[in-house]
């Protein structure tokens, strides 16, 4: 038998060495002097391996989601101007604009409800779910080199993509939220446990939908063409620009199938308590966030499969 050596290597002089050269070395073949119970070395080195490879693998898997982080911040708004800091900027900036036109309209869409409150709750509830299947949308073409690094998995740099909207949006919502309460322009949430979780219903959604399109745009071209035109579609549908209560019961019906609509409902009652009547079921909208899911690692596990670094 040949062995292959490594420069930081040195042979093993009992079990315990062994077993740390093979995690540290794992693609160097060591030499183990054969002792009288192979079968119980065999047992040992596979139990102590699995458990130190849990650990092991949960530390990588934390320098590369953080590595992966690093990148995307830096490749996607650089070092200049305000850097990093646009991950919330650039949603709070969209924020403010339709709240500021929807304010100037006029618009008021409940007794209850002010411009700013519904445009808050409303717009920044809609770029929480919409952007995430934007970002991922061939994201494995645009960061194909990484794949030849053998800790770095499809599903990382999805995840990677995913939390840095998560949080823009998240950062967004807070910061708007404290300001216009602290000028006297919107209320703190009445329930602020409820409007966490439908922020964290709709995230979920977001990340379903986000991996079933992000892996669909891997295997065809057209989902890449058609989901831009979809997008712009759902955001009137969405719940976005107006209440359930506010529809005729025919409409109310046909808009409570689209689950998006169901945790903007459940954010504004925790928002404005009982001074707004809302529309949800929350079994609907984990229902969808399952099956999105489920569709979305099955499709990122076909896609996994085929792509070589």
């Amino acid at each position: 038998m040949t062995l292959k050596k490594s420069s930081n290597f040195s042979y093993p002089k009992n079990l315990n060495e062994s077993l740390e050269e093979i995690i540290r070395y794992p693609h160097t073949l060591i030499c183990i002097h054969p002792l009288n119970s192979s079968q119980a070395i065999a047992n040992l080195v596979n139990t102590t391996t699995q458990e130190i490879s849990l650990w092991e693998s949960f530390k990588i898997q934390r320098r590369v989601i953080g590595a992966l982080l690093m990148r995307e911040i830096l490749d996607r708004w650089g070092r200049h101007n305000i850097g990093f800091l646009w991950m919330f900027a650039e949603p709070m900036i969209f924020t403010l604009g339709v709240m500021l036109l929807w304010s100037l309209a006029g618009i008021s869409h409940s007794t209850s409800i002010s411009a700013v409150g519904f445009a808050i709750t409303g717009y920044s509830a809609v770029l929480l779910w919409r952007n995430m299947p934007s970002k991922l949308i061939k994201a494995v073409q645009a960061n194909h080199t990484l794949m030849h690094h053998r800790n770095i998995k499809i599903i990382d740099i999805f995840f990677t993509r995913l939390l840095l909207e998560a949080m823009g949006a998240t950062l967004s919502f807070i910061i708007l939220t404290f300001l216009f309460s602290y000028f006297g322009l919107l209320k703190l949430p009445e329930d602020p446990f409820e409007v966490v979780i439908g922020w964290l219903l709709l995230a979920w959604f977001g990340f379903g939908l986000a991996l079933t399109v992000g892996s669909l745009s891997e295997r065809s071209e057209i989902v890449h063409i058609l989901w831009h035109p979809f997008c712009y579609l759902l955001f009137p549908l969405s719940g976005a620009a107006f209440t359930v209560s506010a529809l005729p019961e025919k409409f109310q019906k046909a808009v409570l199938y689209l689950p998006m609509v169901h945790g903007v409902e459940m954010i504004r009652e925790g928002f404005f308590g009982d001074t707004f009547h809302a529309h949800y079921s929350i079994p609907y909208m984990v229902g969808w966030c399952l099956a999105l899911t489920y569709i979305g690692l099955g499709q990122m596990t076909i896609i996994s499969r085929k792509i070589v670094a």
